[in-house]
């Protein structure tokens, strides 16, 4: 057998092999090190995050518990009366829309309250409130003294 003499000192196939493995080797450590800090950070983060999530449930389950009986009280209040209620500002744009699709009428404070299904108080207080300073809305005075008045689009 007659083996020709080589470079000893040069790599073989089989230490570029094992170069091979050991770089392979070092990039699998190097993602577990990665994924054990990652696990790491997600305690930390599940930690922290946790009892704020629990404490928002709560805020969450209360907030529900009061629109329900802030729903079930609008309701008797309706059903009890009948009447519809208006939250700010809701009224306004109400009684200014039912005097534009009527413009040919003059409406008393009762008859524009029985068209909205409100009481004719709410709608008074308004006008003298609010309406007196609306420039789309005649207050024309009618009746005795004219202490009372009928509502005209203009």
């Amino acid at each position: 057998m007659n083996m020709q003499k080589r470079d000893v000192s040069a790599p073989d196939k089989y230490d570029l092999f094992i170069q091979k493995i050991d770089q392979f080797q070092s990039l699998v450590e190097k993602k577990k090190e990665l994924q054990d800090t990652i696990a790491q950070i997600q305690n930390e983060y599940d930690e922290k995050i946790r009892p704020i999530e629990n404490e928002l449930a709560v805020v969450i389950k209360k907030l529900d518990q009061n629109l329900s009986k802030l729903e079930s009280a609008t309701e008797a209040t309706t059903a009890k009366g009948g009447y519809t209620k208006y939250g700010r500002g809701q009224l306004g744009t109400a009684i200014k829309e039912l005097l534009r699709s009527n413009p040919d009428r003059e409406f008393k404070p009762k008859d524009i309250a029985d068209a909205l299904n409100t009481k004719g108080t709410a709608v008074s207080l308004w006008f003298n409130k609010y309406g007196i300073a609306d420039s789309e809305i005649d207050r024309i005075p009618a009746g005795k003294g004219g202490k009372r008045f009928v509502y005209k689009i203009k």
